[in-house]
């Protein structure tokens, strides 16, 4: 089968580890099925894996994509969810110590096809295209735990998201315009704040600017670029809420105005198979249509992964079949 996959490790290259060809196509254990992948979308993640972070070399050759939707051999339209948990693990998917998101262990969906556990497929929102339903399962699903499970905030409060134009920071901001939040966003340009004005933020500013006035909570995935600032726009006792850091992680902890002003900071990682299909009914019953910046064919999936490396997205880049 077609397939875009890593061949081998690279810290300093990651793209020249990236090839599209053929694979073997894949065995479908006892409680798994096999999905026909018709679109998947790109992550960081799937830069890391290129680099080598969080696989092991011998799981080389790795197919790439963590999530995506398609359709089961008896017709049925499904979306992926990520978090492969261990077969006797009961509670929060993403507290499992033996839990892997697809392609640390298992081979991904950048590929004709994919295999995962029964559990991980749910149905497919008619109201929702498949390269839509591509985006939920890891960017979506992650701004959902962090915007409704994590930060405990409440409809009509604000929260700033740093990082206009990624597919997180996008997510955030149309769930939460359709949730009753108040929504600022941070941008590098001006190219980049105007389109979380077009997806619903109330109002846009440079990155580092200073704010009208401080704000109950902020959502970081971008880190040690944006960090101070995200400390200091708090309201005393807001909260940060991160699950990411593309800038690097080695941020000043800002530890004084942590505890002067009693400000609470949560990691949240992805979410889990309950959250997703709350997630899915929710943007189907709000209508929501997730901001997709770039739609390509899986043959030109090169071209989708310089386009992040660069910083040039619009929202999810998404691969078709």
């Amino acid at each position: 089968m077609f397939a875009v996959y890593a061949k081998e490790p690279n810290a300093d290259d990651p793209l020249a580890s990236l090839v599209a060809g053929e694979r073997p196509e894949p065995d479908v254990p006892d409680g798994w099925v096999k999905v026909a992948v018709r679109a998947a979308s790109l992550n960081m993640h799937d830069i890391w894996t290129l680099r080598g972070v969080g696989i092991k070399p011998e799981q080389f050759p790795m197919i790439l994509g963590c999530d995506g939707a398609g359709v089961l051999d008896d017709g049925t339209e499904v979306v992926l969810h990520s978090v492969i948990n261990d077969e006797s693990w009961h509670g929060d998917d993403t507290l499992d110590p033996k839990r892997t998101l697809l392609t640390e262990k298992h081979q991904g969906s950048f590929a004709d096809s994919v295999v995962v556990p029964a559990r991980n497929v749910l149905p497919k929102p008619a109201g929702l295209s498949f390269a839509e339903a591509a985006t939920m399962g890891t960017a979506w699903l992650t701004a959902y735990r962090m915007l409704f499970v994590k930060s405990g905030l409440r409809p009509g409060q604000t929260f700033l998201v740093q990082g206009a134009s990624g597919g997180v920071a996008t997510a955030l901001v149309q769930l939460g315009r359709a949730a009753g939040f108040r929504v600022w966003v941070t941008g590098r340009s001006e190219e980049k704040r105007a389109l979380a004005e077009r997806l619903g933020a109330h109002q846009t500013f440079e990155s580092g600017a200073r704010l009208p006035e401080r704000v109950d909570g902020v959502f970081e995935t971008v880190g040690k670029a944006t960090w101070s600032h995200s400390v200091k726009s708090l309201k005393p006792g807001g909260i940060i809420v991160v699950s990411g850091s593309t800038s690097g992680p080695d941020a000043n902890a800002e530890l004084q105005r942590l505890f002067f002003l009693q400000l609470r900071v949560a990691g949240s990682t992805m979410g889990t198979r309950d959250e997703l299909a709350n997630l899915l009914s929710y943007v189907d019953l709000a209508g929501i249509h997730p901001q997709i910046g770039a739609e390509l064919p899986l043959s030109e999936a090169a071209q989708g992964f310089r386009d992040m490396l660069q910083g040039a997205t619009a929202g999810k880049i998404v691969f078709t079949h």
